[in-house]
C-alpha cells in the first residue's frame, strides 16, 4: 500500500536545506507513563498494541501543538529489549506487532497535519552485554524492516550513550536508502567511553548520518553547549550536517556526567 499523502511532503532534508526550523516530537515514554501507559523502568512501548488509543491522542497532541515530524513510538522496542529482565512484551506480543503498530499510528496521525513520519531505534541491551557487532545490528534490522514496510519518511537512531553503538545503527539505517538522523544521550563530557561530543558527531557524520545531535538525560541549557561542541568539531573536521536537540523539560544543574538518570529521584522525581 502506497501513502499516497506522503508523496507530496516535502522531505526531511529539502526543509532543513532551505533553512526551515523543524519542529518534532519527543518524551512519550515519560509523558505515557505518567498517564498510566508505560511502566517506569523498562520504558518498553507495548501501548502501541495493548493501549493504541494512548499513543494516538498523545502524536495528536504534539501535532497540535506544532510539530512538524511525529516520532514512532519504538524507544526501547528492540526484540532483546522487550524480552529484557523478565520483560513478557517479545514473547506475548512481539518486536514486529509493536514496531507495526508504532508505524500505523504515527502515520494516521501524521496525515492529520501533513506532518513526517520518523521511524527510530535506540540503545540495545545487546550493546551493553557486549555482544558483537553483529549481533547488534541484527537488532537494529529487525525494526528498519518494519520501518521499511510502512514507508516512514526517515529514520532515527536516539539515545545512544556509546558512540561506537550509535554508528551502528546509522550504518543500519543507511541500508534503506532514507535519511538519517543521530542523537546521542550525552553532555559536554562525551559519551560513557569518553569520546568529546564533536569527535562523535564527526563519526556519526561519516557513517552516514545528515543529522545529529543529543537528546534526553541534560536540560536546555546543556544540550546546547553539547550541540555546540558537535557542531565545532565538525567544522574542524571539514564536515556538514543539520544539528538537532531534543532535551529534557526541566533543568537538571545537579547532573553528573550520565545526566538526570544518575539522580536519586529517577525515575520517579
Amino acid at each position: 500500500i502506497i501513502n499516497l499523502s506522503s508523496c507530496f511532503l516535502q522531505g526531511i532534508l529539502e526543509r532543513l536545506d532551505a533553512g526551515e526550523i523543524v519542529i518534532g516530537d519527543g518524551g512519550f515514554v515519560f509523558a505515557l507513563e505518567k498517564r498510566g501507559y508505560v511502566k517506569a523502568g523498562p520504558w518498553t512501548p507495548e501501548a502501541t498494541v495493548e493501549h493504541p488509543e494512548a499513543v494516538r491522542q498523545l502524536h495528536r497532541e504534539f501535532l497540535r501543538a506544532g510539530s512538524n515530524v511525529l516520532q514512532t513510538f519504538t524507544f526501547y522496542a528492540s526484540e532483546d529489549k522487550l524480552e529484557n529482565r523478565g520483560n513478557y512484551v517479545a514473547e506475548k506480543i512481539s518486536c514486529q506487532k509493536v514496531n507495526e503498530a508504532a508505524c500505523d499510528i504515527a502515520r494516521e496521525v501524521a496525515n492529520e497535519g501533513n506532518a513526517l513520519v520518523a521511524g527510530g531505534v535506540s540503545q540495545t541491551p545487546s550493546y551493553l552485554s557486549c555482544k558483537d557487532k553483529a549481533e547488534v545490528k541484527a537488532a537494529f534490522r529487525k525494526q528498519l524492516d518494519v520501518f521499511m514496510k510502512k514507508n516512514v519518511d526517515f529514520l532515527i537512531a536516539e539515545y545512544f550513550e556509546h558512540v561506537e553503538e550509535a554508528v551502528w545503527a546509522v550504518e543500519v539505517l543507511k541500508e534503506s536508502g532514507k535519511p538519517v538522523a543521530a542523537t546521542m544521550c550525552i553532555g559536554p563530557e562525551g559519551d560513557m567511553h569518553g569520546v568529546p561530543p564533536g569527535q562523535c558527531a564527526v563519526q556519526l557524520v561519516k557513517a552516514g548520518a545528515s543529522i545529529v545531535g543529543v537528546n534526553c538525560h541534560f536540560d536546555p541549557d546543556t544540550s546546547l553547549e553539547t550541540v555546540k561542541l558537535m557542531k565545532e568539531g565538525l567544522q574542524a573536521a571539514k564536515l556538514k550536517a543539520h544539528l538537532m536537540s531534543q532535551p529534557l523539560a526541566f533543568h537538571t544543574p545537579d547532573c553528573g556526567k550520565q545526566g538526570f538518570i544518575d539522580l536519586p529521584e529517577f525515575p520517579f522525581g
